[in-house]
């Protein structure tokens, strides 16, 4: 498919990177009029984003670069501590405030990395918090519930998904509160469209319905609000993108180190790689052509995999760090014997890892093998051994070989098969 004719259009450039899927009546209308501002919300609900978050950013971010508008980065810090029944099959647990705060506060650090806060279309980030917080029970019934009906509400997808198994009357008003959301921003900050996944089609469009009732409608009957809606991205088993076996990616490098972070990339599958360039970097669109085809060419050499590593982890933790992860997968990979002290100290930080002690140098192959975690037993290190696939500083083990004097004097590189590894430290003291 060729890039979009107008590379500043908005809808052209959202279209073309497959994250369009569904907008409000008059969008493309009010954007031939001139810039918007619009917003995109996102519970507190950990103390890092994962990687599912960065494809509402990724939109928020070409608003930005088309010069279509300026976006809103939306914390439910209120919100937050109702949870939204949209793509969900069972209640979230609530939060409290200091959790909340601790995780709000975490997320504001890493939306200053991906979205410009400076400039003529300077990111914003608010909470809702601010505004929901202030509303007293009476007050939001009477100014906020009188306009939705339970018809309406009943109607939604997000609520009938939810019926069977059962819904909270606090999760059921969530739609409410997000559509005060709107109206707020709307109002104090003129923001004019909402930006979701299309699981929340159904809570965009009661912000919509609110405004009408609230506001009216501009001249000739033209809507004042908007909602566009890009696709949710899923893993080849249909699972939401960014989980794993072991749980989610984050973004923290506290919680899923720049090291696994780039792997996790590296790891895509041929089917994914050529959508993820297009949906999740901010890569022009002939250089991301030029990629597919070189992927199309040599698959074996993951030239996808190898960009949407590079640049995934350039976004969320600096070139320099992608950089780095960049020779110590050169290192962890090739087929040179990892020798150098200098790396093996960045691996040891990257790398599951074990602190040894003369001791344990004392132990027989299997023995070492089952102490550094490689091996959870030692009939299953023996069985490595028989194989042939157990090495120690790259010298395979077997019977009768001992085990090799430590790197520099302080290394081990345990290696189970071509990619398994543990790297072993001497215990200071």
């Amino acid at each position: 498919m060729p890039p979009p004719a107008k590379p500043n259009d908005f809808l052209a450039e959202l279209s073309w990177r497959g994250l369009l899927a569904q907008t409000s009546e008059g969008l493309e209308a009010r954007l031939r009029l001139g810039p918007i501002s619009a917003y995109n919300g996102i519970d507190p609900t950990a103390v890092s984003l994962h990687v599912g978050h960065l494809v509402p950013i990724t939109v928020l971010a070409h608003l930005q670069r088309t010069g279509a508008g300026s976006p809103v980065a939306l914390v439910g810090g209120g919100t937050g501590m109702i949870g939204d029944p949209s793509g969900k099959s069972a209640e979230r647990n609530l939060l409290d405030e200091g959790t909340l705060d601790a995780n709000r506060a975490a997320i504001r650090s890493q939306m200053e990395r991906l979205l410009d806060f400076t400039g003529s279309f300077a990111a914003r980030l608010l909470d809702n918090r601010e505004w929901l917080a202030r509303y007293g029970l009476l007050e939001f019934l009477r100014d906020i519930g009188k306009h939705f009906t339970l018809g309406y509400m009943l109607d939604k997808e997000s609520v009938q998904t939810r019926m069977a198994a059962g819904i909270s009357f606090t999760e059921f008003s969530y739609m409410t509160l997000q559509a005060a959301d709107f109206l707020h921003l709307y109002r104090d900050y003129g923001v004019e469209m909402q930006l979701g996944g299309t699981e929340q089609w159904g809570n965009m469009t009661a912000g919509l319905e609110l405004i009408r009732r609230v506001v009216g409608r501009g001249e000739q009957d033209a809507p004042l609000a908007f909602a566009l809606a890009h696709p949710l991205l899923l893993n080849p088993s249909g699972t939401k993108f960014g989980k794993t076996e072991a749980g989610s990616v984050w973004l923290s490098p506290e919680r899923t180190s720049p090291y696994a972070f780039y792997q996790y990339w590296i790891g895509q599958d041929d089917r994914d790689v050529g959508a993820m360039l297009r949906m999740l970097t901010l890569l022009p669109a002939d250089e991301i052509v030029e990629v597919e085809e070189q992927q199309r060419a040599r698959p074996e050499a993951r030239p996808a995999q190898r960009r949407l590593a590079f640049e995934m982890t350039s976004r969320v933790h600096g070139r320099d760090e992608a950089e780095r992860q960049v020779r110590v997968a050169e290192a962890v990979f090739s087929d040179q014997p990892l020798r150098d002290p200098a790396l093996l100290d960045v691996l040891f930080r990257e790398l599951p890892n074990w602190e040894f002690s003369d001791e344990d140098l004392r132990l027989d192959a299997a023995g070492v093998g089952v102490a550094s975690g490689l091996y959870p037993s030692r009939s299953e290190a023996n069985r490595q051994l028989a194989q042939g696939a157990f090495w120690i500083n790259e010298q395979r083990m077997g019977d009768g070989v001992g085990v090799p004097k430590p790197i520099d004097g302080r290394y081990l590189v345990l290696r189970a098969g071509k990619k398994r590894r543990v790297i072993g430290r001497r215990r200071e003291g």
